[in-house]
């Protein structure tokens, strides 16, 4: 009897450990928190990239717009007339870097607004349609070209590109085709030590892993998550968030700790806010915020 009785303890301890390891695992949305909409009115909502004060900047492409999102201001327009801008991310500095896709090209906005072309063709040919990047601790940039044709376009405009691929241009300016053998890459994230890079094969409904090497190169690419995510972010925790349908949230070991339902299906995600622990969500004609028990990270 004995036994028997140490035996249930021992069993009821480890259910009551696991369920509040498992709790405390999906735990990262603040207490009675929930998906708010913080405006509407757009065409498709995307790219959202985060300033040193908070505020996010996303983009409305078929409207050609880049709008600023500020937790105490709201919604402000930052500039229309943007060259297509998509996926965008702040660097050092605190210039705008940005995907354009109207010419092809990776731009930044300068303090005036003014647009500049950091990169546009690979091996004298234009690219596909820079869509996602991201910024590694050296100053490198990783960006995503995918295929999607625009009606923006010239009656003429192939691909000619013949890898749909993922390109590293370093600070010195020089660039490289890091994965080409991908279906459609479009989502891109990083960990902020520069040792780990995320990158979404969204016709293949996958998420793969890589290793950073000093260089930049890419190597040990192991499977993630089985979800072709257009945007993604990262918590401090090293959660990565994903958006397909819509937003799934994995832990480092690629264990899915969270689900979070959106009223219009998310197209990318960032946290925001002066302490980083506002999620901001684009979807469609929408944008919407939850308030996190995590936070962000540079």
């Amino acid at each position: 009897m004995k036994n028997f009785y140490y035996f249930s303890i021992c069993i009821l301890s480890i259910l009551l450990f696991s369920f509040s390891e498992w709790k405390d695992k999906g735990d990262i949305i603040a207490e009675n928190a929930e998906v708010e909409m913080a405006g509407t009115g757009f065409k498709f909502t995307e790219g959202p990239a985060v300033n040193s004060k908070g505020q996010i900047y996303f983009t409305d492409q078929p409207n050609d717009r880049i709008h600023i999102w500020d937790s105490k201001k709201g919604i402000s327009l930052y500039l229309e007339g943007t060259r297509r801008a998509n996926g965008m991310y702040f660097d050092e500095q605190q210039q705008l870097l940005a995907c354009a896709d109207e010419f092809n090209q990776l731009i930044y906005f300068d303090s005036n607004k003014e647009i500049h072309v950091i990169y546009e063709d690979f091996e004298g040919k234009h690219l596909n349609g820079p869509n996602d990047l991201w910024i590694n601790n050296k100053g490198g940039i990783y960006f995503t070209d995918p295929y999607y044709q625009r009606n923006w376009w010239d009656e003429d405009h192939t691909e000619i590109q013949n890898t749909r691929g993922v390109y590293y241009l370093n600070p010195s300016g020089e660039i490289s085709r890091v994965i080409n053998d991908f279906k459609k890459p479009n989502g891109i994230i990083g960990t902020p030590n520069g040792k780990t890079l995320y990158v979404a094969d969204i016709e293949d409904d996958k998420i793969w892993k890589y290793t950073i090497e000093n260089d930049g190169r890419l190597t040990n690419k192991t499977f993630f998550a089985p979800h072709g995510s257009d945007g993604m972010t990262i918590d401090n925790k090293g959660n990565v968030y994903l958006t397909s349908g819509k937003i799934w949230v994995y832990n480092p070991k690629g264990e899915l700790i969270k689900e979070i339902e959106t009223p219009e299906k998310p197209s990318n995600v960032c946290f925001g806010g002066k302490k980083r622990d506002i999620l901001f969500i684009t979807a469609r004609t929408s944008v919407y915020t939850l308030k996190m028990k995590v936070n962000g990270v540079d």
